[in-house]
């Protein structure tokens, strides 16, 4: 097996946005990516900055095989936006109830939890793929326990004002200015727990593989490891987008509100997707599996959220197709200092002072989250308009973090 490891000479070609913001690190990591002999196609965000493995920002299609680390150890972790039919002025007229919802609704934090009668009860607790392995059985009381929660770093629930300013169609919204909750969270300790198994698990699978890329140790789709890795991870993103799920209804029902409309897009998955066959294939299309390590669906038609920071708008987009970009787009707008040197370089005066201008109250929220730490987010927007259309822009006003810094 040990030929079937050995990199390409050269990375295979592929297309980059905004590239002018990236870190060159993080385009080292693409080119190291790509240079793996199942790849096939790529592709690199405005958002991109270095990450494990895979940059964050990465898009990376490869023939009949899945990297668990490409994936990411936040298996699905994913956006979820409802919209209100009320101002969202009101948020300012009554602080005291909104932050009650956001405060007494959601955990967050590193093995937050809902425990006794607080505990949420949801259709996927009740999926038999938890029965389909020994492994996946022994995660199903972190699920029960984490179902409704959020983890450190830059998960996040807040209030915010969506403003349209024309009339959708498919979405029905109108012009207008709405109350709007929008969360960003994945599948806890569930999906962190299957990444770490299977890519260790990969790992030793792949022996001679090159140390420069050895967390990007595959498998292939018809080993049985494969096709219990892939279960996995569907079963971490049904329970990740139920999380969101009932992370919206709890808090929507004790603010006493109904949502008009919820769109919601994963990131860190691997899709299987047909595109158009790369040179040297024969045939005019391929199926091939698509990984997107921070990297938002963009098909055409297809709905996404791209966010800022705690103190930046955030986008309600609509995908344009772009094969290139292998149907993607940015998944935020991606750290411009990692959260070591924020923490060092950033401090309490000037993070507060930012968000005071923009009229956002902060609950938690550690230093490393600071919106100095991001890139801007309306460069990375306009720097992926071939990517998407920009149908709304997500405002916030309260913010609900963890205190507690992350670690991708």
């Amino acid at each position: 097996m040990d030929h079937q490891d050995d990199l390409r000479e050269k990375p295979l070609s592929y297309s980059v946005w905004g590239a002018d913001q990236i870190d060159p690190e993080a385009i080292k990591q693409m080119d190291a990516a790509m240079r793996l002999p199942i790849s096939v196609a790529g592709a690199l965000m405005p958002d991109a900055h270095v990450g494990y493995g895979l940059p964050i920002g990465g898009v990376l299609a490869t023939e009949n095989a899945v990297i668990p680390y490409a994936v990411g150890v936040d298996i699905a972790c994913r956006m979820r936006l409802s919209i209100y039919p009320i101002s969202p002025v009101t948020v300012g007229q009554k602080p005291g109830h909104f932050r009650k919802a956001l405060m007494e609704q959601t955990r967050f934090g590193v093995g937050a939890k809902f425990t006794g009668n607080d505990r949420s009860e949801h259709e996927v607790l009740d999926d038999p793929a938890w029965d389909a392995t020994k492994y996946l059985k022994s995660l199903k009381d972190n699920a029960y326990d984490q179902l409704g929660t959020s983890g450190s770093g830059n998960h996040f629930c807040e209030w915010g004002a969506f403003k349209i300013t024309s009339d959708d169609a498919e979405t029905g919204l109108k012009a207008g200015e709405y109350l709007a909750l929008l969360s960003h969270s994945g599948s806890r300790a569930v999906g962190f727990k299957i990444a770490n198994h299977f890519s260790k698990l990969a790992m030793e699978l792949h022996p001679k593989l090159d140390p420069a890329v050895r967390h990007l140790a595959w498998l292939p789709l018809d080993w049985h490891e494969g096709q219990e890795y892939w279960l996995s991870m569907e079963l971490a993103g049904r329970f990740a987008a139920a999380n969101h799920e009932v992370i919206h209804q709890r808090v929507a029902r004790a603010a006493g509100l109904k949502p008009i409309l919820s769109v919601e897009n994963h990131h860190n998955f691997a899709w299987m997707q047909t595109i158009p066959a790369p040179p040297g294939f024969n045939e005019p299309e391929r199926t091939v599996i698509v990984h997107r390590k921070g990297a938002t669906p963009a098909g055409k038609g297809v709905l996404g959220i791209i966010p800022g920071s705690m103190g930046d708008p955030g986008y309600l987009v609509r995908g344009k197709g772009l094969a290139e970009s292998l149907d993607s787009a940015s998944h935020g707008a991606g750290r411009a200092m990692s959260r070591k040197k924020a923490i060092n370089s950033i401090t309490k005066t000037e993070r507060d002072r930012y968000l005071k201008e923009r009229g956002v109250t902060l609950l938690g929220g550690g230093m490393d989250e600071a919106p100095q730490a991001y890139k801007p987010i309306e460069q990375v927007i306009a720097a992926q308009g071939d990517l998407v259309q920009v149908i709304g822009k997500f405002s916030p006003i309260m913010v609900r973090m963890s205190d507690e810094p992350g670690d991708d």
